[in-house]
């Protein structure tokens, strides 16, 4: 539900960039990791192919980033962040960092802190699930 409830205020808030349902995530990893390839995004964010290849096309139709062939292997290809998609970046990670704000309201820094490494735990787990299921 947390997760939900985060992706739809920041669908919402992206309406206006023309950005749909959860193209804000894809863009942020192309920009924190320059030069990455589809098929490593798509693992790094747990979604399949299919879903990263459309949400890749239309930020391309957007503006946002480019697609640049793989110097030497010329059938990877390298997705980037144009300027614009760096601009949109900033305001992404302020929409994030406002609402980790949110969901930490009222918390000790104690309890941040178990949060994060029970989070993080949780994530591993089910990673390790998610790796065996698809053959990572």
């Amino acid at each position: 539900m947390l997760s939900r409830c985060i992706h739809s205020i920041s669908d919402t808030k992206f309406r206006e960039f023309n950005l749909q349902k959860g193209q804000f995530i894809f863009l942020t990893r192309v920009c924190e990791n320059p030069g990455i390839n589809q098929i490593d995004l798509s693992n790094l964010l747990k979604v399949d192919k299919t879903t990263t290849t459309k949400a890749i096309q239309k930020l391309i139709d957007a503006g946002y980033i480019r697609k640049t062939r793989d110097d030497l292997d010329k059938r990877m290809w390298r997705l980037y962040a144009n300027e614009k998609g760096y601009e949109l970046y900033t305001l992404v990670i302020g929409e994030e960092n406002r609402n980790i704000a949110a969901c930490f309201a009222n918390f000790t820094e104690g309890e941040k802190e178990s949060v994060l490494l029970l989070v993080k735990k949780l994530r591993e787990n089910i990673e390790n699930k998610w790796k065996i299921l698809k053959k990572v």
